[in-house]
């Protein structure tokens, strides 16, 4: 019998930790294949989820069970989840002095606007959520098809520091 493949856990940083992060947590649960297991947290988490992101998730038919704005301090404290990659999302969490995180992770900036920054009418919110979800998406497939446990940590960093270069896919 092979040994069970190796679980990559991925932590989705932004501050408010209410809709970028949250739809990146969501979307690599429902698509790592059993390889990734992602989380999300923020520097100043908002205490809540953005309805826009939770409306978004559930049309996109992923799960929204368990999703909830934290702080990042939890997954620096005993007992969390040992963290392999750590992602920013936005560029002011990118900015701050993040924890020290347990086992010395991958970390990475991929920075994209904040939907949750958008003022105009309902629809124009909605746009900008669909958006941001599509590049999460975008970039989400390529970590995804990665070989991951064939990549050495600066293979990996640079990798990732591709990915979040990856030009938007339109609108």
């Amino acid at each position: 019998m092979a040994p069970a493949a190796k679980v990559t856990n991925v932590l989705f940083l932004c501050t408010g930790n209410s809709a970028r992060s949250i739809m990146a947590e969501a979307l690599l649960n429902a698509t790592g294949q059993g390889r990734l297991r992602a989380f999300s947290a923020g520097s100043h988490p908002r205490g809540e989820v953005h309805p826009l992101a939770l409306d978004l998730l559930r049309r996109e038919r992923l799960p929204t069970d368990g999703l909830r704005s934290k702080d990042w301090d939890e997954f620096a404290a005993p007992g969390a989840p040992k963290l392999d990659v750590v992602i920013t999302l936005c560029d002011q969490a990118a900015g701050e002095a993040c924890p020290a995180w347990p086992g010395g992770p991958v970390s990475a900036h991929w920075g994209l606007p904040d939907p949750a920054a958008v003022e105009g009418s309902e629809a124009e919110k909605r746009r900008s959520f669909a958006r941001v979800y599509r590049e999460i998406a975008n970039r989400l497939g390529i970590l995804t098809g990665l070989p991951l446990s064939d990549l050495d940590r600066s293979s990996l960093t640079a990798r990732l520091a591709e990915i979040g270069r990856t030009e938007p896919r339109g609108t």
